[in-house]
């Protein structure tokens, strides 16, 4: 038999679900482990599904999404950060962020090309990266607040640098970055002629002030990759909707990209991201107050446990050094945290190796299961302690 494809034989399975796997048979389980809002789908973006089964808008769409919800899409992105992409050139609708990112490095990578992308960070950025036959090239950010510096920027910099990759906020830290320090990475870019995929997924959940895009930075607009979509901002994960906002050429060949990869998103599903861009403005407020006062919770737990933490400025996860203060490795931690107190979390090392130390908690989640979570936490961590 031959062999199959060296990309994919390189890439492992992501792991983040293993450990709420080990406590998926408890009754008392709480689970912080997945990136996904505890809240429903607004009901009016639901109702607008329903009509959109019930008139029979049930065919295929065009590649790049109906041009009505590329619209929305275009007005929505400019009503909060005041940048206008041309709906029928510069919009795609995508199946979900994680389809976006995928057909970004399609259209952007030759074999070799290198991405740098500031960790810890989210796993699917590597993935796509190998699988367009890319190189992914981490930079720690761990002793920078888990921001991205210029000068480590021009230091990972080498003559096959195609690409930054940034997220603000970011998964799994909850770091953003601010309009001066978007700038000044946008000047290295500019100067070394970098493309950047700016993620910007998570926009709507930064806690304070407006989110800022690397892309209104000056010389940034015609190298910039900006993803967005609505799984986090409208609770909307499985219906997997996502959008690229790119320059005319490179939009282009995402849209070739995602021809020959998913050919359309669900109809269904853009008639209610339609209805989520044009009536459901507000609909991310309610969620966005929750993780910030979950986030005060349990930032508080974890300075009463003594535990070091960078407190995230959005998103909604935590990313505290809780196995590095009792000395143990991430997995360690995590597998015995499940079998003792019946609470998962993601090992940090998920998120790259430099994750190691470090773990990630999800603030999606009711109060009271997160308040609850805490306490076994900090019973755990007082055991370890004692000896």
């Amino acid at each position: 038999m031959q062999e199959l494809s060296a990309r994919t034989r390189q890439l492992a399975f992501a792991s983040m679900r293993r450990f709420a796997d080990l406590v998926a048979d408890e009754p008392d389980a709480i689970i912080l482990t997945i990136g996904q809002p505890h809240f429903p789908t607004p009901a009016h973006i639901a109702e607008a599904a329903k009509r959109a089964i019930d008139e029979g808008f049930t065919s295929y769409t065009p590649n790049r999404g109906i041009r009505p919800l590329r619209e929305a899409a275009s007005a929505y992105y400019e009503r909060f950060t005041g940048h206008r992409y041309d709906p029928d050139r510069e919009v795609l609708v995508t199946v979900g962020t994680t389809h976006a990112i995928d057909i970004a490095m399609r259209a952007l990578l030759a074999p070799g090309d290198e991405v740098i992308i500031p960790a810890p960070a989210y796993p699917g950025y590597e993935g796509a990266v190998r699988l367009a036959g890319g190189h992914p090239v981490f930079v720690d950010t761990r002793s920078t607040g888990f921001l991205l510096t210029p000068d480590a920027l021009r230091q990972a910099i080498t003559p096959r640098t195609k690409l930054l990759i940034l997220a603000s906020p970011a998964n799994p830290t909850g770091t953003v970055y601010s309009e001066d320090e978007l700038s000044a990475l946008a000047r290295v870019c500019v100067e070394r002629d970098l493309y950047v995929l700016s993620d910007e997924i998570y926009a709507e959940l930064q806690f304070d002030g407006s989110p800022a895009s690397i892309s209104r930075m000056p010389g940034m607009r015609d190298r910039t990759l900006v993803i967005h979509g609505l799984s986090k901002s409208h609770s909307m994960t499985g219906w997997r909707i996502g959008f690229a906002f790119a320059p005319a050429p490179i939009a282009a060949e995402m849209a070739k990209a995602a021809q020959f990869s998913v050919s359309c998103p669900s109809s269904i599903s853009q008639m209610a991201a339609l209805e989520a861009l044009t009536c459901g403005h507000e609909d991310s407020r309610p969620m966005r107050e929750a993780y910030r006062a979950n986030r005060d919770l349990a930032v508080e737990a974890l300075h009463r446990m003594g535990v070091p933490v960078v407190e995230p400025a959005g998103a909604f996860y935590v990313f505290p050094e809780l196995p590095k203060a009792l000395g143990m490795t991430s997995d360690a931690f995590c597998e015995a945290l499940a079998r003792e107190a019946h609470v998962a979390l993601v090992s940090g090392t998920c998120f790259t190796h430099c994750g190691e130390g470090y773990v990630r908690i999800s603030l999606a989640c009711p109060p009271e299961a997160l308040q609850e979570a805490l306490g076994r936490i900090e019973r755990f961590v007082e055991r370890r302690r004692q000896g």
